[in-house]
């Protein structure tokens, strides 16, 4: 019997989890991360009490028993998603020596999950990817934040492991990816679009092709391709709306290149969370019409 969708989705969150906790500490001991190794400890607490304090008071407003009661195992689960949103947060951003640019960031992921909000199938889903709106939140307020440095992932390491890591990293991803969470077309649409972009620019805008590409090579990229476009709670689930998804996101990265705006891997996909987020409400807008004016000619 195939599991669940439900079931698939907790099994990923879990290996989502685990492979991030395990890059971390990796991180942290071996490989040459640059924020100092408490950022990640105190980025989990404050999202751990942020989540639980949101989901109560929406709980308590909204009648019914919060989601993380029934056990610690419910407890572990619901936590989750808030638990890969802070190690990424930690780990995608710098802000040198103050932990206050990461722990903005979290706060901002958690707050965006519990409140931009629209109702999916008769169920509230959140519209933006958290742990990457939060990033990029913080990138647009903060101008002396950046991106963590590339080479974080490889500085402790040479020789083979410079390539077995991005290696292993892709192959752990594509794998979770196949078969837990479905979002293998949507992953070939985000490549196949960040390959036509970079197309574009090299004949229409003089761009050098070779370099158009080589943000694909870096572990940053491999992360955020397997790792964060592929957010289940807020990518589309059909097989071709998940490919226009993955071909939308690298359009509008495209065009942000162009207008020189930094860091378009995070905005792009928040960009286009937006605009999924607006197709869906106009979609469920266009019935409430149909029926509105239906219901004045009865009347009339």
């Amino acid at each position: 019997m195939p599991a669940a969708p439900g079931d698939l989705r907790v099994k990923a969150l879990r290996r989502f989890a685990l492979s991030i906790t395990i890059l971390t500490v990796l991180g942290h001991l071996f490989l040459g991360f640059e924020q100092a190794p408490v950022t990640p400890v105190v980025t989990l607490l404050l999202g751990y009490a942020l989540d639980l304090a949101l989901e109560t008071l929406q709980a308590r407003s909204e009648g019914r028993p919060p989601a993380f009661l029934g056990g610690f195992r419910r407890l572990v689960d619901y936590l989750l998603p808030t638990h890969i949103g802070a190690l990424a947060c930690a780990m995608l951003l710098y802000g040198n020596s103050s932990p206050w640019p990461y722990l903005f960031a979290i706060a901002a992921a958690v707050a965006s999950r519990h409140i931009l909000r629209i109702r999916v199938d008769g169920r509230p889903r959140h519209v933006l990817n958290p742990s990457n709106a939060g990033i990029a939140l913080t990138l647009v307020l903060f101008p002396w934040v950046s991106i963590a440095p590339p080479y974080q992932f490889t500085a402790g390491i040479s020789g083979a492991l410079d390539w077995l890591l991005p290696l292993g990293v892709l192959m752990a991803g594509t794998l979770l990816n196949g078969k837990l969470t479905g979002k293998m077309p949507l992953i070939l649409g985000w490549l196949g679009g960040f390959v036509g972009q970079a197309l574009l620019r090299a004949v229409f805008f003089d761009h050098d092709f070779v370099a158009a590409l080589l943000p694909m090579t870096g572990l940053a990229f491999i992360l955020f391709t397997n790792y964060m476009i592929t957010d289940p709670g807020t990518t589309p689930r059909s097989r071709a709306n998940q490919v226009w998804f993955g071909l939308c996101a690298a359009a509008v990265y495209g065009l942000l290149v162009l207008a020189h705006v930094s860091y378009g891997l995070f905005l792009a996909l928040v960009i286009t969370c937006a605009f999924r987020a607006a197709l869906l409400l106009a979609g469920r807008r266009r019935p409430a019409r149909a029926a509105r004016r239906l219901h004045l000619k009865e009347a009339a």
